[in-house]
């Protein structure tokens, strides 16, 4: 890790101790700090078309205080003379707000559960090596996409006495190969480290779908196929999740797709998930500083393990908490690999469609498990065992109790890191282990 951190840290901690000494009797602060030091590539026609370094922090303040709660941010810069006076103005301003909110009758307490410190070194490309390494082998291929790389660190301090410090070095290059025809295959290849051989290998499995993609494009018809999902879109699947599924405010409400499973109803023997802590791609503390379990079953084998809890749901509904963020959203999630073997994929399909990617996807009906989306990028007609052509996009609507069911017939014996790739404000954390899966009957409507 850079000595950029390093001093990060060392102003970070001693900040903290600055604000929780300033605090009076009756006030409670929870501080939060994210910051990256990142190395970024914009390509186009495989070529470079922008690049440049970004290093950038924010450090966030919850006051408490008589049943209230008050936020404010500010830049953090490493250099302390300056984060302190930002740091103690953000406090007397919340302290000028914070009496004219309203009182709040679920509002979480700080708390010293133990404090952490897990710093992720990688072996990543420096910003001299990145560009020869990305489009060594490109040749004349058209490639587009975007690449980040370096450390990301998490921080968190309350006045409890909890202290939580986490830096992970990672990588992300989420591109697309377009034809002349501009149609286009889109992948991704992260980590945390570099490894030129399996990214080489990677862009050879895209470019060999490239060709694909350039025969005529075949209309399916709407109906029922046999389907298989590579990891990326089964990825996509799985976020939906964390949109009113998993969450136990969503289960206590009457809004979660999961809520048959608490009912009795079971899905296939051959799926099971589970939030892993320990792929090391986001800290397990979240914003209130608790920390979760490293590993926390939420389906195994097919049934409801675990559902996300929040303390403010915990305590809202009188159920215990699990330190689940306040979306109650997977954080790193996990679906556990099967046995079908990357070379049998399409020879066990058989007849029926190899989808790479989805996107617009939506709950049609969030109490019956059903998710509606579209295809998109390098998505085939296979016949008899063999990628015969590009299909014209398609929109679906089935149900998970059917294609994680009673029509899941086999999960792949690999798994991809899906990383989340937003980067509206800062480098997003975290992502998804994946594996590919093949389905039955899978129902597409248009």
């Amino acid at each position: 890790m850079s000595t950029l951190l390093e001093t990060w840290e060392s102003t970070f901690n001693q900040l903290g101790d600055i604000l929780l000494e300033n605090l009076t009797s009756n006030e409670q602060l929870v501080i939060e700090m994210g910051g990256e030091q990142s190395h970024f590539m914009r390509f186009n026609k495989a070529q470079v078309r922008q690049s440049g370094l970004v290093t950038d922090a924010t450090v966030k303040l919850r006051l408490i205080s008589q049943q209230r709660t008050a936020y404010a941010a500010f830049p953090f810069t490493g250099d302390l003379d300056v984060d302190r006076a930002a740091g103690l103005d953000n406090l007397n301003y919340l302290r000028e707000v914070l009496p004219q909110l309203p009182e709040d009758p679920y509002v979480i307490l700080p708390q010293n559960q133990g404090s952490s410190h897990e710093v992720y070194a990688g072996q990543l490309l420096s910003p001299e090596q990145a560009a020869a390494a990305i489009l060594e082998k490109m040749g004349n291929v058209d490639f587009t996409g975007l690449y980040t790389s370096g450390p990301v660190v998490r921080a968190n301090r309350n006045s409890a006495g909890q202290k939580h410090w986490f830096a992970t070095e990672t990588f992300v290059l989420d591109y697309s190969m377009i034809t002349p025809t501009e149609k286009a295959v889109k992948s991704i290849y992260a980590g945390a480290d570099w490894q030129q051989d399996q990214y080489e290998a990677h862009i050879a499995q895209s470019k060999k779908q490239l060709v694909v993609m350039e025969r005529p494009v075949k209309t399916v018809p709407p109906g029922k196929y046999r389907t298989y999902f590579a990891p990326e879109a089964v990825a996509e699947l799985l976020a939906m999740l964390s949109w009113g599924a998993v969450s136990e405010a969503s289960m206590q409400q009457g809004g979660s797709a999961l809520a048959k499973l608490r009912e009795g109803k079971r899905l296939s023997s051959m799926f099971s998930l589970r939030e892993n802590f320990n792929l090391g791609t986001v800290p397990r503390f979240n914003d209130l500083g608790e920390v979760a379990p490293e590993v926390l079953p939420l389906i195994a084998e097919g049934q409801l393990a675990n559902t996300l809890v929040n303390s403010r749901t915990a305590k809202e509904y009188g159920v215990s908490g699990n330190a689940a963020s306040g979306s109650e959203g997977m954080r790193a999630a996990e679906m556990l690999s099967g046995q079908l073997a990357s070379e049998e994929i399409v020879k066990q399909l058989d007849t029926g469609l190899y989808l790479s990617n989805l996107h617009y996807l939506n709950w049609s009906d969030r109490n019956g498990g059903r998710i509606t989306g579209m295809t998109r990028f390098a998505c085939f007609w296979v016949e008899r065992g063999e990628i015969r052509q590009p299909i014209k996009d398609l929109r679906f609507d089935e149900s998970l109790y059917s294609f994680w069911g009673e029509n899941l017939e086999a999960i792949t014996d690999f798994q991809a890191l899906v990383p989340e790739v937003d980067t509206y404000e800062a480098r997003s954390l975290g992502g998804a282990k994946v594996p590919g899966m093949l389905v039955k009957d899978f129902t597409f409507t248009l």
